[in-house]
């Protein structure tokens, strides 16, 4: 399965209405917002609720007022959040290229879409020709309901109004086991899927070290709660003390033995997030040799793929 990793953002800034569209025409099985909420409950996408990398909101002077620090899941953070914003006001911003110096084509883009909803990413899937999926990912799930935004209650009423309430196309993803259940408690039939970091541990179990999860125990015992499991691609790939990439672990073995299906992220096909053995050039931003790493992730037995350039996983799925 090919994901678009919040629309095909290799090509266009992230979440826009350009990335998603041309996601799903450059043939992606499904697509994957990540979901924040404004002030007044109305959920949006944007990679975090921090919006001062992907908006043009620090160059509005109304805003000025609202810069703020804030601790968000163990993280001191300082900008403008969706949380202190209403739906009117954010529909004044733009967005733009979170990573320009990487990809400085994107940038090209700036400024021409705005923020998308929730319900105007359906509206575009609903539109479509053909049938594409959506890998819904709920960010800072403890954090929201510890504000009076209780996001497994405004998602599960979001989708349910729009019929995808117990849709086939719908998948749930979170890195906070919590939300997955409440989720799933709401009525909400979509796959859950537990996201897990290279290191740390969630916000909403801070006890318990992500890697506490992914022993032959720790699958063992999600495998009853959730359906699959999504991981740093570095968790998937043995690399050497200079940073080449060598081999697989057995992560994808282990995982399908415990029941779970499995997905990794990010698949890139820039310099800056290829092994160094596979980097080809000098410049972070140009094409390295993705088809062999993608490649590599995928004789895995990998069930799907985040990928910030979905054409490209395409093709390297059609050549395996």
């Amino acid at each position: 399965m090919i994901i678009a990793h919040r629309g095909a953002s290799g090509y266009r800034p992230e979440h826009t209405r350009g990335a998603y569209e041309l996601a799903i025409a450059m043939g992606a099985d499904a697509v994957e917002p990540d979901i924040v909420s404004t002030r007044d409950g109305v959920l949006v996408l944007r990679h975090e609720n921090e919006i001062s990398g992907t908006t043009d909101v620090a160059s509005h002077s109304r805003f000025a007022n609202r810069r703020t620090t804030k601790t968000i899941d163990g993280k001191k953070l300082t900008g403008w959040f969706t949380e202190d914003f209403t739906w009117d006001e954010l529909q004044s911003l733009r967005s733009r290229e979170r990573l320009p110096k990487v990809r400085q084509a994107n940038t090209t883009f700036n400024h021409l879409d705005g923020i998308l909803r929730l319900s105007d990413l359906i509206a575009i899937l609903d539109a479509s020709d053909r049938q594409v999926g959506m890998v819904a990912e709920i960010k800072h799930a403890t954090y929201f309901a510890s504000i009076g935004l209780p996001l497994d209650e405004l998602f599960a009423a979001e989708v349910k109004a729009a019929g995808w309430g117990e849709s086939n196309r719908l998948t749930i993803e979170c890195f906070e086991l919590t939300v997955l259940q409440q989720i799933r408690d709401r009525g909400i039939r979509g796959d859950l899927v537990y996201l897990l970091e290279a290191a740390g541990s969630p916000a909403d179990n801070t006890n318990t070290p992500y890697s506490a999860y992914l022993t032959d125990e720790g699958l063992a015992a999600l495998s009853g709660k959730v359906d699959g499991i999504s991981v740093d691609k570095r968790l998937l790939l043995h690399t050497d003390v200079a940073g080449n990439t060598l081999g697989l672990t057995d992560v994808v073995d282990r995982a399908h033995a415990a029941g779970l299906t499995v997905y990794c992220w990010t698949l890139r096909a820039e310099n800056r997030f290829l092994g160094k053995n596979l980097q080809r050039g000098s410049s972070p931003g140009q094409f390295g040799d993705w088809l062999g790493e993608f490649q590599l992730i995928m004789a895995s037995g990998i069930d799907g793929v985040f990928a910030d350039h979905p054409d490209l996983a395409v093709e390297a799925r059609a050549r395996l």
